[in-house]
């Protein structure tokens, strides 16, 4: 991935650069505010996730400008203790922090495309991607 714009998470107020900065990208690509709604909710669960359990990290954006797609890919990464059970993570429920549980699943589910990729004490990397139509 060759990012555009990258929003290092270190602090709680920049949750919010990083939400704002999407859905502006969101909408200069042509995404309708339901659309934007979904990618902010998106970003928001991704940065926090980041900044209340890895403490450091960032969410990368590109714009993706195909022949035929147009579209925003978001990668949050972090070098923070990993996740050691990635399926019950992706459980709707689950939580560590108290809480409603809805965080990695609502954003597989407000996205078109969702990649986890995370390892114990080394980190976690993850994809999405999110499709005008």
């Amino acid at each position: 991935m060759n990012p555009q714009s990258c929003v290092n998470i270190q602090k709680e107020w920049d949750i919010v650069g990083a939400r704002q900065l999407g859905r502006d990208i969101a909408r200069k690509i042509g995404f309708g505010t339901v659309d934007q709604a979904r990618i902010a909710t998106a970003i928001s669960e991704l940065a926090r996730n980041i900044y209340l359990y890895a403490e450091t990290g960032q969410i990368c954006f590109e714009v993706i400008d195909n022949i035929d797609h147009r579209g925003i890919t978001m990668v949050a990464i972090d070098n923070g203790p990993g996740i050691d059970d990635v399926s019950k993570v992706m459980e709707d429920g689950y939580s560590t922090s108290g809480g409603l549980g809805a965080g990695l699943p609502g954003v597989k589910r407000l996205m078109d495309e969702f990649d986890l990729q995370s390892e114990a004490g080394k980190g976690t990397r993850i994809k999405a991607v999110k499709w005008v139509r």
